[in-house]
């Protein structure tokens, strides 16, 4: 039996497309969703065969004779190979779907029934193909693209090309020598000298970038961003809360905000100025201003002469902590008898601005002294660590006469002992809570006056936190410190806190008074007001 490669199976009755005659089509395959070329598969199979390449009128077998496809498809299934391997050899062409029944598909299953094949002759005349046959597979092979130059590609290209064009005209291996000094292929060098030739032509300045970055991929949705502007920033907390309000996806919401189209800040709580407020603040920013430098440049005076003093609550511990671990870590569990009572005591701290002479060394660091506001007492119950009767440090109450202690035994002397030179006036700066002392105290100035100083009480405005350095920065940069301790007890926080401080680097303090007098400038320019952002002064580059 002879099939017809080159003609379709008639109809039958119903219809369709009627099977090829077949003792036994239950084993047949029926590759629905493949594509061959069938002039294709034949050269493949031809090739295997030893014949090579196949022509009309060309001989089908090495020794010049004539033989039918069948036969040679025949041969090469019997000598082993795959029915697959022969006829899917050009999966990929899209011209004959395989559902027909003249497709070689059919045609390997009607000759593998035949039983009067030669199969020592078969295998004797077929040696092992040396062509590799194309993969099995129902997708169409991917076309290799060539790759797209870049515009710094491009560039190079035409700056190769003018260097061997005469006049704006190129030699006849210009383009072929350009592409292979740069690997690139000759048609992608034409088609840049093209848009140059274009350009010249056109009176434009040459510009051989390609349009892709533009043009290419999907168009983005606009986002009726417009009416955020609208919706009130109480409704603008989270992305979610956003995307509701706006009817949109949050996908597209955070998108939009990780290409810039929105801003992300964090809005902290600030005091309440009256008008008052503001004029104190204003008077006090203008009288850190040297007097001499106001009509020419104006600058602020050195502040050496200042001591900031101020009182912080340091803690045991956080309630959340953020940690960074190993995949292979296990979480830590931390543990507390109560949250809303962690262990914390209060230090009174004292800080100037540090000193340095001319050749840069330092002579004065301006850390005073850092004192826990705390007292001893006997233990009025045991525990577990320790008997009744046992002296702990616990909390005192700070009131004006425990500050005025303090003041006394513990501020003043330090000053007097640690201070750089004599002679200047020193003032001591401190806000207006009701627990410090007044500047006309009467203990605080027979102290001033044992040690032969001139001393003087310095009060910031009110309401404004951001006039002292140690509510500007200081008290928070200590308080990272002191959370790497770890503290279990009282007194271990006491250590740690005090040995913080005693080696908190100087250069971060001096860094701080620059700090506070940024903040000044943005005092003075809205008037006494404090809503403004500390600007970033690269102090540390």
């Amino acid at each position: 039996m002879v099939l017809d490669l080159n003609s379709s199976p008639p109809p039958d009755d119903e219809g369709g497309w009627a099977e090829p005659d077949v003792e036994d089509t239950a084993t047949a395959e029926e590759p629905d969703a493949h594509w061959i070329n069938q002039e294709r598969d034949l050269q493949v199979i031809l090739a295997a065969a030893g014949t090579g390449c196949f022509a009309d009128g060309d001989s089908l077998c090495p020794d010049g004779s004539q033989e039918s496809y069948e036969e040679i498809y025949r041969d090469l299934l019997i000598a082993g190979y795959l029915r697959d391997e022969c006829f899917r050899g050009g999966c990929g062409i899209d011209k004959y779907r395989m559902r027909s029944a003249t497709t070689l598909c059919q045609l390997a299953i009607f000759l593998s029934k035949r039983s009067d094949i030669d199969l020592a002759e078969a295998q004797q005349r077929n040696p092992t193909p040396q062509v590799s046959l194309a993969p099995v597979g129902g997708r169409r092979p991917k076309r290799k693209n060539r790759k797209m130059l870049t515009n710094k590609q491009r560039w190079e290209v035409y700056q190769e090309l003018l260097k061997d064009s005469n006049s704006g005209r190129l030699k006849k291996t210009s383009t072929a020598d350009v592409a292979s000094k740069l690997g690139h292929g000759r048609r992608q060098v034409q088609a840049v000298w093209r848009i140059v030739k274009d350009c010249i032509k056109e009176g434009r300045e040459v510009d051989v970038t390609h349009k892709k970055s533009k043009n290419c991929g999907r168009k983005r949705i606009l986002a009726p961003l417009a009416q955020v502007q609208s919706i009130p920033k109480r409704k603008r907390q989270t992305l979610s809360a956003l995307c509701h309000a706006i009817h949109m996806s949050k996908t597209t919401l955070f998108m939009r905000f990780k290409q810039g189209y929105l801003r992300r800040i964090s809005s902290s709580l600030k005091p309440v100025l009256k008008d008052s407020n503001k004029k104190q603040r204003l008077r006090f920013c203008v009288r850190m201003v040297d007097q001499n430098t106001i009509h020419n440049e104006p600058q602020f005076v050195d502040m050496e002469d200042i001591v900031h003093l101020d009182e912080k609550w340091f803690n045991m511990t956080k309630n959340k902590r953020t940690y960074y671990l190993m995949p292979e870590e296990e979480e830590p569990v931390r543990t507390i008898q109560n949250k809303n009572y962690i262990g914390k005591v209060m230090f009174l701290v004292a800080v100037a601005r540090p000193r340095y002479d001319d050749e840069g060394n330092l002579i004065f660091d301006g850390k005073i002294g850092c004192w826990a506001m705390v007292t001893e007492e006997p233990a009025k119950r045991r525990s577990g660590n320790r008997p009744r009767g046992t002296m702990v440090k616990k909390n005192m109450k700070v009131n004006r006469d425990r500050m005025r202690e303090f003041m006394v035994n513990k501020v003043i002397p330090a000053i007097h002992e640690r201070w750089p030179d004599e002679g200047k006036t020193i003032y001591i700066q401190q806000d207006n809570a009701p627990s410090h002392v007044k500047p006309d105290d009467e203990a605080l100035l027979n102290a001033i006056s044992i040690t032969g100083r001139d001393i003087r009480i310095l009060q910031q405005p009110p309401n404004s936190p951001d006039m002292n350095i140690l509510d500007l920065g200081f008290f928070r940069s200590l308080q990272s410190f002191t959370d790497q301790l770890n503290p279990t007890t009282i007194d271990e926080l006491i250590e740690g806190v005090i040995a913080e401080f005693n080696k908190y680097e100087v250069e971060k303090i001096n860094r701080i008074f620059l700090t506070l007098q940024s903040c000044m400038i943005q005092v003075m320019r809205l008037r006494g007001g404090n809503w403004y952002k500390i600007p970033h002064m690269n102090k540390g580059g």
